[in-house]
């Protein structure tokens, strides 16, 4: 079996959590033009796209971008659903009658005192 030796048999494809840290630094490098207060949103938006990455390693995409971006869509959809049903609670044990409730707070009807 001549040339057998030369054979390496292994992983040829990375793992995904190989290719999510790849990716991240690759965009982590937006980051840098971000303004100070905007840093931090986005570094929580990377976290959130680690986070979901063992999800998103089941979607067969052959663009590696698409998990990670599904990633971070799935993770800001789950923060506005928390979020409005907080308001929603917050509605429903409210004292303030929800006519009163449900109009806009302009920046003109705002006063200190």
């Amino acid at each position: 079996m001549e040339g057998f030796e030369e054979c390496f048999v292994g992983r040829t494809i990375p793992s995904w959590r190989l290719v999510v840290n790849d990716e991240l630094e690759r965009i982590g490098r937006f980051k840098q033009f971000l303004r100070a207060e905007d840093k931090e949103i986005f570094e929580d938006l990377l976290r959130q796209c680690k986070h979901y990455a063992p999800y998103a390693s089941t979607m067969a995409s052959v663009v590696k971008e698409v998990p990670l971006m599904f990633s971070m869509m799935f993770g800001q959809h789950k923060m506005i659903w928390e979020l409005e049903k907080r308001i929603a609670k917050l509605e429903a044990n409210s004292t303030v009658p929800q006519s009163i409730a449900q109009q806009p707070i302009l920046a003109t009807n705002l006063t200190s005192d």
